[in-house]
């Protein structure tokens, strides 16, 4: 599984240690430092039959700075992909990436039960 986290948000935190006391085994991707390409985000799309939506961190500071909340509606899905891509703070975080789900944010009802823990 690929576990992908921004360190110092609380959230990702509250994920990681979720993970960790469940002896989940998982490779740790920081987002900012290696932040998800195009095709990685249309991969995600396309195992956890994602909304592109879905992927923005829509209470994000750099979501708001660039005024997304309006800009998104008259975007192609290809143009939201390429603006995903280039900066980490825009994607929703934690992303829990698995075989056949993709887990965006953090709810530990939803993913202990995608775990079957």
């Amino acid at each position: 599984m690929l576990f992908i986290q921004y360190p110092k948000c609380t959230t990702c935190q509250k994920a990681k240690k979720f993970l960790d006391e469940n002896k989940i085994k998982y490779t740790d991707r920081n987002i900012v430092t290696d932040n998800p390409t195009k095709e990685d985000l249309e991969n995600f799309i396309k195992i956890g039959n994602l909304d592109i939506k879905k992927l923005f961190n829509t209470s994000g500071m750099k979501y708001r700075e660039l005024g997304l909340k309006d800009k998104l509606k008259t975007m192609s899905d290809d143009e939201k992909l390429e603006l995903l891509a280039t900066d980490g703070m825009l994607v929703k975080r934690p992303l829990l990436v698995g075989d056949d789900f993709v887990l965006t944010g953090f709810k530990q009802e939803l993913w202990a039960d995608k775990l079957k823990l």
